[in-house]
């Protein structure tokens, strides 16, 4: 049950966070999702550190990881508004933005768990 309420914690505070950044960045003229992106490239950096954290001399405790992981990055991170937000592109016929959003999400995103993850080193 305590993992529970961690996951419920963690994720509650990443997807307030989210929401935050959405209304701060997201351009609803041009539909250009500045905050998803931003939340999706952030979490991404964030899971690789609390892994890499996680798998360091296990500096980091599985409740802990639960909370932080699971939860917070869980919910800051969003694959379904990803997903929806690439359906507009898609339906609007603006497929060079939906190339390049869809791209830099998945290279930068998978990049950014390796750069967490070779930071902790320093740490």
């Amino acid at each position: 049950m305590k993992q529970l309420a961690l996951v419920f914690l963690g994720g509650g505070l990443g997807s307030t966070l989210r929401y935050a950044l959405a209304k701060l960045l997201n351009n609803y003229e041009s539909g250009i999702p500045y905050g998803t992106f931003a939340a999706n490239i952030l979490g991404s950096l964030l899971i690789g550190i609390i892994f890499g954290l996680a798998l360091k001399n296990q500096t980091l405790s599985a409740n802990t990881v639960l909370l932080l992981a699971t939860g917070f990055c869980g919910g800051f991170t969003t694959f379904s508004t990803f997903a929806y937000e690439n359906q507009v592109f898609l339906k609007s016929g603006d497929f060079m933005l939906f190339a390049l959003y869809t791209l830099s999400s998945l290279v930068i995103g998978v990049a950014m768990v390796f750069l967490g993850m070779w930071m902790v080193k320093f740490f």
